[in-house]
């Protein structure tokens, strides 16, 4: 997502992913990253966007795999355990005017990451939808009041 970003509007991105592979495949396609947890890394860094494509989806322990996919999908019991530590941190990285890019589903539950990025100061409405047989993602614009 990142170097496709980059591409159309010929801004800098700089990825971070905990996920070793995804790291390779970024560095591949020409896009920096950094191998962190969120955004960890980034102290004194302001960013104008942050897109951010978390693991969301809620543990299925039938379909459970010990291994960095497991790490890339599941996004814990409920499926926010990656979403709210991100909204947690990443007004601390963000632009006084910008803003951040979150993808997810019906299945994370949409009205509950709503309220909890309003807990934390963002405003958010969804800038895109797509509906399947079993989940709708959207795009959630989420900025500071």
């Amino acid at each position: 997502m990142a170097a496709t970003v980059a591409d159309e509007v010929g801004s800098r991105v700089v990825g971070s992913d905990l996920n070793p592979y995804a790291c390779v495949q970024a560095s591949d396609r020409g896009v920096p990253v950094v191998r962190a947890d969120l955004v960890s890394p980034f102290r004194d860094d302001a960013f104008d966007v942050v897109l951010f494509n978390p693991p969301y989806l809620p543990r299925d322990e039938d379909a459970a795999r010990d291994d960095w996919m497991e790490v890339a999908l599941s996004g814990g019991e409920s499926g926010r355990e990656v979403v709210e530590p991100f909204l947690d941190a990443v007004g601390r990285v963000l632009a006084p005017d910008g803003y951040v890019l979150l993808l997810v589903s019906t299945l994370t539950g949409v009205d509950e990451v709503v309220e909890y990025a309003g807990e934390r100061g963002f405003s958010a409405a969804a800038v895109r939808e797509e509906s399947y047989s079993f989940e709708t993602l959207s795009v959630l614009k989420l900025w500071n009041n």
